[in-house]
């Protein structure tokens, strides 16, 4: 015997009992306001579809570059105290805190590879090894064919490292040796130099590896000059105050990253990057303690410029 009272509601698929889920969302409709119901339904869903298609994308804080290895970008940086080195237990170097600091800032993961020779670094970075390579590599026409070069990141300007006092200008140099590394951009600047001045300049080179190898070895007594970047030669001269570093070689020039150059849209997003990072107390507090100096010397040579005019 059935009993009708119960009997629950069959869908035609084999008799099988299917509970109707939608009874209720049918007899809404079908009340008397169902049709205005469904309209505005249908209404939103236009709208929403409508908005999703001509909005904007939604800002990535800057950070636009679609990494190809993963969640990191490979940093080539060199040894020195402008770009990174040891400091008791832990990192520092304006370039590394930099970097750092918009990593944080953007959410980006970084990982660093210190170097030692910045031709090897740059052949790296051409065969995709590395992403970023930074060092205190001026800007030439020549570099500009083969690299893309970031918005600067500071000022800085070659020097003359010497105990002798008598050396104070470029000219003073004729005949004399100088230490440099070798294949660097100082030794490039130094061979411009002896053109310039229309004499010769002695460039020594040995077996030395780093610019700071040529400040103590100048401060030893070792070798009489050499010719590195102010910026560093500032920083490793508060220790030897008898080391002489007022001559300039070189005018005051911009300092960048490099990246490769068909790799633009990481270069785009670094620029982007780098000029908003260089509006925040970060940047500001990195220049006082690595670059005041570097800074002032551009604004007197700004100066004398404009007065000469």
């Amino acid at each position: 015997m059935s009993n009708d009272n119960h009997t629950p509601d069959r869908s035609s698929n084999g008799g099988q009992t299917v509970p109707d889920r939608h009874k209720g969302l049918r007899s809404l409709f079908r009340a008397p306001s169902g049709g205005i119901l469904l309209s505005l339904l249908l209404m939103a869903i236009f709208v929403v579809v409508t908005v999703k298609g001509c909005s904007s994308p939604v800002p990535s804080r800057g950070y636009e570059y679609v990494r190809g290895r993963g969640d990191t970008i490979n940093v080539a940086i060199d040894y020195s105290p402008m770009s990174i080195y040891r400091y008791g237990d832990s990192l520092a170097g304006f370039n590394y805190e930099m970097m750092k600091g918009m990593a944080a800032l953007y959410g980006d993961h970084v990982k660093f590879y210190p170097i030692a020779s910045i031709n090897e670094a740059l052949d790296e970075l051409q065969r995709g090894k590395y992403d970023v390579v930074i060092s205190d590599l001026p800007i030439t026409a020549s570099r500009r064919e083969s690299f893309r070069f970031t918005e600067p990141v500071y000022l800085d300007k070659q020097v003359l490292i010497s105990r002798d006092t008598t050396i104070r200008s470029r000219l003073d140099l004729a005949g004399k040796e100088v230490w440099a590394l070798r294949n660097s951009p100082v030794a490039e600047r130094l061979q411009n130099l002896s053109h310039e001045i229309g004499d010769t300049i002695i460039i020594r080179h040995d077996s030395i590896r780093s610019a700071e190898q040529l400040f103590m070895l100048t401060a030893m007594g070792k070798i009489p000059r050499a010719v590195i970047n102010e910026a560093k030669a500032t920083l490793l001269a508060k220790d030897y105050p008898e080391v002489d570093i007022s001559t300039p070689v070189s005018f005051t020039q911009f300092q960048s990253w490099v990246v490769n150059k068909s790799d633009s849209v990481l270069a785009d997003t670094l620029d982007a990057q780098i000029r908003r990072f260089k509006e925040t107390p970060e940047y500001e507090a990195l220049v006082r303690r690595y670059l005041t100096h570097v800074v002032e010397d551009a604004v007197t040579q700004s100066a004398d410029t404009t007065a000469k005019k």
